[in-house]
């Protein structure tokens, strides 16, 4: 629509002005606009949109503002398993205190909920765990706002950004349901709740630039506007980051397991030199990883593209040849029932149309296959490259537990990961980052890589506060960087782990560097468990039932106990044996066993860095 003079309060210059501005502004910057003009004194609090912009219509009075010095305090809860909703949050903070508001940022488990009733502003910011649970920081409140004594909250204006995988059923799960939740207790949206997938850096920025508009919108009349400041916090204060990744070098990649073992799991040593990161025991390095060249050629020719073509990417205009942006920037091993609705619109195949009317059959149809199998299956492609190209998500990184110290190997990180190779549907599958690791990743060769911070995942700050770790597998990986960490120290503290895997012989992961620090005192016990050298199987909690009369001393003493590996079934069998000793050791009921272990994991005692 083009503004007229002679029917808005703009002279022509105005309205030539505005009329060359504002098409050519993206959505991003209307939002922030209207932000702005809605916080301004200097113009009439206005709803941002151009319609309404070009209308002649006069100022509207701004209504009494009723009792709220508190407008511009802004609290934002954060519910983070690996840490991505936590750098968010803060992130959120240091814009929103850039923009004039007086925020607090914090854990939800660090929230005491009792508190929500005082609030007029909140954020939520949270991740979906597993099967669409909630993060371990944010089961408590999760659970007081779904519960019988959660506060009727008609003053409370929010927003929920939450983050999700969208190969999961369950995506954003809990975001949703916090979402739901606070509108059911009569809070009003600030701006919608947006459901971020592994790329989540743009719709974070829009769904932040939409609080900040709400916000500002609440204050008009209010405050003064607040001029925002055009530079975005960075999550951290190094030049690398996730979104900019570091290229480290390989030192070294050492398979583990001995002859004839049916694992294979690398030790990777990478070089920091140069790179400013730093980390500490606990978090994580996120990994860029390429695709198998076999697989994107073969998809390629089952496609029938040409391999040279340039292609779109992203946004901002970038191309590069198919077999470029099919190797470095898309994902092609994983399918979700989305991306077979927009593939469908390609491939023009009634099965596949009978396919997607079948919620169960999907599911069946996905697990296990990638692109190449439903191309292969559904095909041929009706469409162009880049129609290709514009159904897939981008590649996401992997995150591996940092299985070194920073003090103890300067300006390096350690990795130990699992090369994950198996059959399905009459193919060969593989590990996207761990069999490039594992089969194609040399000395001197590099990766792409930052690091993931975990507050979530910490040794205690007291060194002499007793630890009890339980890794199988390559849930080792943080309990040798702890172990390293406390021997750089000189930590008075006991220390026991328990590690579990198939074989002694062959799968013992670093096992004489454990000797050696039992033999030096820096490691105080270890019970590992091997479950293939034994007629009855046995695992990690066996040996925790067989010890549990020290096991519950140590955590009466104030041990912190900390489960790294896989969710699933380890971590939940060890959560489970855990009660079992807390309730027998302690002469508890199941309930208290239960509240007991709620209060150590509140004094962040118990910690789990679970996949």
């Amino acid at each position: 629509m083009q503004l007229q003079v002679m029917n808005s309060p703009f002279n022509q210059e105005q309205a030539d002005l505005l009329n060359r501005l504002l098409p050519t502004l993206t959505e991003s910057q209307k939002v922030w606009l209207t932000g702005y003009l809605a916080a301004s004194q200097s113009i009439a609090a206005t709803t941002g949109t151009e319609q309404q912009l070009v209308a002649p219509t006069a100022a509207p009075s701004v209504a009494p503002v009723v009792e709220q010095t508190i407008s511009k305090e802004v609290t934002i809860l954060y519910g983070s398993q690996t840490g991505n909703a936590q750098g968010l949050a803060e992130n959120a903070g240091k814009t929103l205190e850039g923009r004039g508001f007086d925020v607090t940022v914090a854990s939800m488990n660090d929230f005491k909920p009792n508190n929500l009733k005082k609030l007029h502003n909140l954020l939520i910011v949270v991740s979906t765990h597993g099967e669409g649970d909630p993060p371990d920081n944010a089961l408590s409140f999760h659970e007081f706002l779904h519960g019988r004594r959660a506060p009727k909250l008609e003053n409370l204006r929010y927003s929920v950004l939450s983050l999700g995988d969208s190969s999961y059923e369950f995506f954003c799960q809990t975001g949703k349901e916090f979402d739901q939740k606070l509108e059911e207790l009569g809070g009003t949206r600030l701006n919608d709740r947006v459901d971020c997938d592994l790329d989540f850096d743009e719709p974070a920025a829009e769904w932040l630039e939409g609080v900040i508009a709400g916000l500002s919108q609440a204050q008009a009349g209010g405050t003064e506007a607040v001029l925002p400041t055009t530079a975005v916090a960075q999550e951290t204060d190094t030049v690398y980051s996730r979104t900019n990744p570091f290229r480290a070098e390989v030192l070294e990649n050492i398979n583990l397991n001995g002859r004839g073992s049916n694992k294979e799991t690398r030790h990777l040593e990478l070089s920091l030199e140069g790179s400013g990161l730093t980390f500490e025991p606990g978090d994580s390095l996120g990994v860029y990883p390429e695709n198998d060249p076999t697989l994107v050629d073969r998809l390629i020719n089952e496609l029938n593209l040409n391999p040279t073509e340039e292609v779109q990417i992203n946004k901002q205009g970038e191309s590069r040849s198919v077999k470029e942006a099919l190797t470095t920037n898309f994902e092609i091993t994983v399918l979700t029932k989305a991306l077979l609705e927009k593939a469908s619109a390609f491939l023009k195949n009634n099965d596949l149309k009978e396919l997607l009317a079948n919620d169960e059959k999907v599911k069946e149809y996905i697990d296990g296959r990638d692109m190449l199998d439903l191309v292969s299956d559904f095909g041929p492609w009706n469409g162009s490259a880049q129609d290709f190209i514009s159904i897939l998500r981008k590649l996401p990184s992997r995150l591996y537990s940092i299985a070194s110290s920073l003090s103890a190997n300067e300006e390096e990180v350690h990795l130990t990961i699992g090369a994950v190779r198996y059959e399905a549907h009459g193919r060969e599958r593989n590990g996207v980052c761990s069999i490039l690791c594992a089969d194609r990743l040399q000395p001197g060769d590099t990766l792409p890589v930052y690091i993931q911070h975990n507050q979530n995942f910490k040794l205690p700050e007291n060194p002499d506060t007793p630890i009890i770790m339980v890794g199988p597998g390559t849930g080792i990986a943080p309990f040798r960087s702890f172990i390293q960490e406390r021997e750089e120290q000189g930590a008075e503290g006991k220390s026991w782990l328990f590690f579990g895997d198939q074989h002694f012989v062959t799968d013992f992961l670093y096992q004489t560097e454990w000797q050696n620090w039992l033999k030096d005192g820096v490691l105080t016990r270890m019970d590992v468990a091997f479950s293939r050298d034994t007629d009855e199987k046995v695992y990690v909690q066996n040996r925790m039932l067989e010890n549990s009369k020290e096991l519950f001393e140590w955590l009466q003493e104030g041990a912190a106990f900390y489960i790294c590996g896989d969710e699933k079934k380890m971590a939940h069998d060890v959560h489970n044996t855990l009660l079992d000793i807390i309730e027998k050791e302690g002469g508890m009921s199941r309930e208290d066993a239960e509240k007991y272990l709620s209060d150590m994991q509140q004094q962040k005692r118990y910690q789990r860095d679970v996949y």
